[in-house]
């Protein structure tokens, strides 16, 4: 037992290299091409957006002014309408009251001037 103790030692060439680096592999586009597209979309959505407000604009301007022309048409109607419902009052009111003398039918049965009736223009 007086052999000499051997050193362990490593072998001939050495061990392999131990890889402690993070390793990711390259792979998808650069950031400068995700920068790029990122920026290219948003412009142009936000040109997409303003061309639509544009459009909108537009078309509520056209809405306006469509009410706009309409209202005189609108007017003559309710005018029209307004107009044949007294006329049927007038007729009604001299239905009921033909009994009684001195009536006159559609006169105003205020003693007073502040009262004055709707006027009407009636074309044919």
């Amino acid at each position: 037992m007086s052999a000499v103790p051997q050193q362990e030692l490593p072998r001939p060439g050495g061990f392999p290299e131990i890889r402690y680096k993070r390793y990711v592999p390259k792979i998808g586009p650069s950031g400068l091409a995700l920068f790029s597209g990122i920026t290219i979309m948003c412009t142009l959505g936000l040109y997409r957006t303003g061309q639509g407000n544009l459009e909108r604009r537009e078309l509520e301007r056209e809405k306006v002014w469509s009410r706009i022309h309409l209202i005189p048409l609108l007017q003559a109607e309710a005018d029209r309408d307004t107009y044949r419902r007294e006329a049927a009052v007038k007729e009604r009111e001299a239905e009921i009251m033909k009994d009684v003398k001195g009536w006159k039918a559609g006169e105003s049965v205020y003693n007073s001037k502040r009262y004055t009736p709707q006027s009407y223009v009636v074309v044919p």
